[in-house]
């Protein structure tokens, strides 16, 4: 029996949803935001434990996704210290108070992350063997560059926030 695809506005939802979850990270970013250094850390390992186990129970990876993830892992490293070089960090000098804000640069980057994977979603979608890879290994390739994302942006904002904390209570 062959499944049907939701028509009308329900057809939308699966584009409709992200593009406000999107909308609403962004619109969140571009405010200013304290910065509790002593707490990066809780996001970033509770995404490498759920990634590592989504990772896991998918299984051993194809030949593909073996070169796959370990490369997207990188690359969302990379792409997360590059935003986390764009992060605007703040400290007052009597409180020692940190607050970060965003970059629009750094806002873009999110956004063009999120059509990225939207487009090789669709893509993939319409020509399942064109990219030579399991659509678990590219779904666990994309989660992967989220985790590196987040893990690496969130270290390099430490990193900063901890040297201007350092400074200002020098002066």
């Amino acid at each position: 029996m062959p499944e049907t695809q939701p028509s009308g506005p329900l057809a939308a939802l699966p584009y409709i949803l992200p593009l406000v979850v999107l909308a609403i990270i962004m619109l969140r970013g571009t405010r200013p935001r304290t910065l509790v250094i002593d707490r990066l850390w809780i996001q970033p390992l509770m995404l490498m434990v759920l990634g590592g186990l989504v990772v896991f129970i998918q299984g051993a990876p194809s030949p593909m996704g073996m070169v796959l993830l370990p490369l997207a892992l990188i690359a969302g490293a990379g792409l997360g210290w590059w935003r986390g070089r764009l992060t605007r960090l703040s400290v007052d000098p009597e409180t020692h108070t940190v607050t970060s804000q965003v970059s629009p640069v750094g806002l873009a980057l999110l956004g063009g992350i999120f059509l990225l994977r939207f487009g090789l979603r669709a893509y993939a979608m319409k020509n399942p063997g064109a990219l030579h890879a399991s659509v678990a290994d590219i779904t666990d390739a994309m989660l992967l560059i989220a985790v590196g994302l987040v893990c690496a942006q969130r270290l390099e904002v430490w990193i900063r926030a901890r040297a201007l904390i350092a400074e200002a209570r020098a002066r």
